[in-house]
């Protein structure tokens, strides 16, 4: 077993305000992705598109901040916060949900990359193989923070999180950030200078991590406030079953021309 290296999740307070290592993962989070397209661009001789990127980013930034947060409250403790709406801005307290943050970062940067009238699916490409650098860093926040531990285990690197008693874990999060983060990042950007539909990158993110995210479902202690469907599935499994069919879906329309006008 190894002992949990407790990080006060506050890296420094005056005050009310406090600065915590979640939101700077975040803010780490976006200056990397920024960077990495920024580097793609310049691979494909097209520096002129670093503003239009930017604002894209930011934009698309804000909505991931809200739709995690709604993701959060809706999906997994509607009943609560049905009851106390007051207590969904409040996100100092903590509880992002991936699945709100990219329905709200696509709904976001489909809008913004439609209104200035570019190809979202081409966009998409491009920002999404950056997009497991954020899950790496977020379950890292995670980590530090002791939240979406695993079920109990023997294993040696088993730990004792704070909130999770007195019997040693699966460090899910550490699991997570190097399967679903870096081993995903490696795998997609390796892809990226493969000429295929716009679209098919994004396809591909959305299948692989779809499937990874279902199966560290099963060992990772269920965060909902209602019971698990069928007596097994957890909410962040069904959101992952929705998430590989619309790959899945999109993979298939895109390669059989069916929409154009995204393209």
């Amino acid at each position: 077993m190894l002992i949990y290296p407790k990080i006060d999740p506050v890296i420094f307070q005056i005050g009310p305000f406090a600065i915590r290592w979640y939101g700077l993962m975040y803010i780490i989070s976006f200056i990397v992705c920024l960077f990495l397209c920024k580097y793609q661009l310049k691979e494909r001789s097209k520096k002129e598109l670093y503003p239009f990127l930017e604002n894209l980013l930011f934009y698309s930034f804000l909505s991931l901040i809200v739709g995690a947060r709604l993701g959060f409250c809706f999906f997994y403790y509607p009943d609560y916060f049905f009851r106390n709406p007051l207590e969904i801005i409040a996100i100092w307290k903590g509880g992002m949900s991936f699945h709100g943050g990219l329905i709200g970062a696509i709904v976001g940067g489909y809008f913004y990359i439609k209104i200035k009238r570019e190809s979202f699916l081409w966009w998409a490409d491009l920002v999404v193989v950056t997009a497991p650098i954020g899950l790496f860093f977020g379950r890292i926040g995670n980590f530090i923070n002791g939240e979406i531990y695993g079920k109990p285990s023997n294993l040696p690197w088993a730990m004792i999180f704070p909130e999770g008693g007195p019997i040693p874990r699966h460090p899910v999060q550490l699991y997570e950030s190097l399967v679903t983060g870096l081993f995903l990042f490696v795998f997609l950007w390796s892809l990226r200078k493969k000429d295929w539909i716009p679209g098919t990158k994004l396809s591909i993110f959305l299948i692989f991590y779809g499937i990874l995210r279902f199966l560290f479902e099963f060992i990772r202690v269920p965060a909902q406030s209602f019971p698990l469907l069928l007596g097994f599935l957890t909410m962040g499994q069904i959101l992952c079953i929705f998430m590989i069919f619309f790959g899945l879906i999109l993979l298939y329309i895109i390669r059989r021309n069916l929409i154009k006008e995204l393209l």
